[in-house]
């Protein structure tokens, strides 16, 4: 079997649960809000007669509905200022009619002067809210796409492209109401309400905002079965969302993904994440390669290479917590704003904290903005604390990042950027091996490697000196250098040559002829 086709150990439904994490974050609510919005769902579509065979598209439409907001941040930001705080206050309005009116007026330009505030309302009024239409049918058709590329059925295409419908046709697309709309949908256009007010007041409250819509925004058949069985249908608030049993009974949920198919969805989650900004697309997926490219000038094993890779897609998601007045701020950003952007790597180790196979990505993706000196985020961690992946991806990260342009700043030259990762390395910011790596990858320069698996002459050295029975304080001594220096060599040497305790290195050497077996 190809390697490409073996089985990834993640499944789509787990990939796109831990997706939803994020875009939980990008609604201003907290994680596991799409999640149990689902759980809402899927227990009214039992009492309303949802077919079995539907259940899975209700999976996927709940999964991905919101994840085309990021689409639309750059433009929501424009008219509305704070995107997340938009989406967060959304939920408490019937956005029809002179409810949604209220709404989007007294949000039109959020934390400006007064006097744009007022053009940006008069202007929603003379235009009768076509740019927040047009965003509707963007963000519709975006992430319908994503569906397309993930492999998904026609059906869940259809109902993410239903999402911003009502039941009474004064939606968008304009005139689709009623019956007309999936059922999995109108399961979750009620599911998806009713979580927030839940969890704010509790049963009474959800019941209360779904009795009020009723025959408006829901249908008047969902809005009934649920208040019927509101106690039973509605999650504690205090429960956790274990999501393999929650699917443990769906075989097409639980499918594996082959190798392959994880990389092309992993690849889809990265786009989506990088148009949170106008300034970041191919942002994550360049990350991603220069730094598996990296990697593989090191001689990673291909295995790491791969993973390394996959957390240079993903190390951006966290982004998903930050809003565009924030990411996209043309000046210098306060403390409070750089607080925020410190937590985006704290968000990112988080959304991708299960299971067990997205995990190992997460941690080395949280590891984007870490610096050799400690000055980094989210943990703040310094020199061998941050392992040898960790450091490739901060160096990946910046040198890209460099590259690009931003709102307070135009992109730079490759010698330009290539520069300043050379003054980070002599500052003690970025790892040099790393660095060079990168840089070399990038086609401008860095060290040429001969030896074996990428190692240094430095790092050959101390492979012999382990071989013989050396420990890491001996290292230090003989070298005339610090201990924590000599761990470091030893790591990297571990690294590169995939060796996992001082028995395999020395086979290493030996078979790459960097020892003769009567030294031993």
């Amino acid at each position: 079997m190809d390697a490409a086709d073996k089985e990834s150990g993640i499944s789509l439904a787990e990939l796109l649960a831990a997706f939803s994490l994020a875009s939980d974050l990008g609604l201003g609510q907290p994680m596991e809000h799409v999640l149990r919005a689902w759980q809402i769902a899927s227990r009214t579509g039992e009492h309303v007669g949802l077919p079995r065979e539907q259940q899975e598209a209700l999976f996927y439409v709940a999964m991905l509905s919101w994840v085309g907001c990021v689409a639309d941040a750059p433009e929501v930001g424009a008219l509305f200022g704070d995107d997340i705080a938009f989406r967060s206050d959304g939920y408490a309005y019937d956005l029809a009619g002179a409810s949604a009116f209220r709404f989007f007026a007294g949000h039109a330009a959020a934390g400006a002067a007064a006097s744009r505030r007022i053009l940006a309302t008069a202007a929603l009024m003379a235009t009768n809210g076509r740019e927040v239409v047009r965003g509707m049918q963007s963000h519709c058709m975006t992430v319908s796409s994503m569906a397309q590329q993930l492999g998904l059925a026609e059906p869940v295409g259809e109902g993410l492209r239903q999402f911003f419908t009502r039941w009474d046709g004064r939606g968008v697309p304009v005139g689709i109401g009623g019956t007309d709309i999936a059922l999995p949908v109108r399961l979750f256009h009620l599911a998806d309400v009713v979580e927030v007010h839940h969890r704010v007041g509790g049963v009474d409250e959800a019941v209360k905002v779904a009795r009020t819509r009723r025959g408006s925004q829901f249908d008047p058949s969902i809005v009934d079965a649920f208040c019927d069985i509101a106690h039973d249908v509605l999650p504690q608030n205090e429960s956790h969302t274990e999501l393999r049993e929650l699917i443990a009974d769906d075989l097409a949920l639980r499918r594996p993904l082959t190798e392959s198919e994880l990389d092309v969805a992993l690849e889809s989650v990265a786009d989506f994440t990088d148009l949170r900004s106008l300034h970041r697309a191919g942002h994550s997926r360049g990350v991603a390669d220069l730094a598996a490219a990296a990697a593989s000038k090191l001689r990673f094993p291909a295995d790491r290479v791969q993973e390394l890779r996959r957390a240079g897609l993903l190390h951006d998601i966290g982004l998903h917590g930050l809003p565009g007045t924030v990411l996209d701020k043309p000046g210098p950003l306060a403390a409070t704003e750089w607080e925020r952007v410190r937590l985006s790597a704290y968000y990112t180790e988080r959304v991708l904290a299960r299971p067990p196979a997205l995990a190992r990505i997460g941690a080395t993706a949280a590891l984007a903005h870490e610096r050799m000196d400690g000055s980094g985020y989210h943990r703040g961690v310094s020199g061998s604390a941050i392992p040898v992946a960790g450091r490739i991806l901060a160096a990946a990260c910046m040198f890209r990042a460099l590259i690009e342009p931003r709102a307070h700043r135009p992109a730079r030259s490759v010698k330009e950027a290539s520069e300043v990762v050379r003054e980070e390395v002599r500052a003690g910011r970025l790892d040099a091996e790393a660095a060079d790596a990168v840089l070399a990858a990038a086609g401008v320069g860095g060290k040429r490697r001969t030896g074996p698996a990428g190692l240094t002459p430095r790092e050959t050295e101390v492979l012999r000196m382990i071989a013989r029975g050396a420990s890491t304080v001996d290292v230090a001594r003989t070298l005339g250098i610090s201990k924590k220096t000599a761990g470091t060599h030893i790591e990297r040497i571990y690294t590169k040559t995939g060796s996992c305790s001082r028995s395999t290195a020395t086979l290493f050497a030996l078979r790459n002829g960097l020892l003769d077996p009567l030294d031993l």
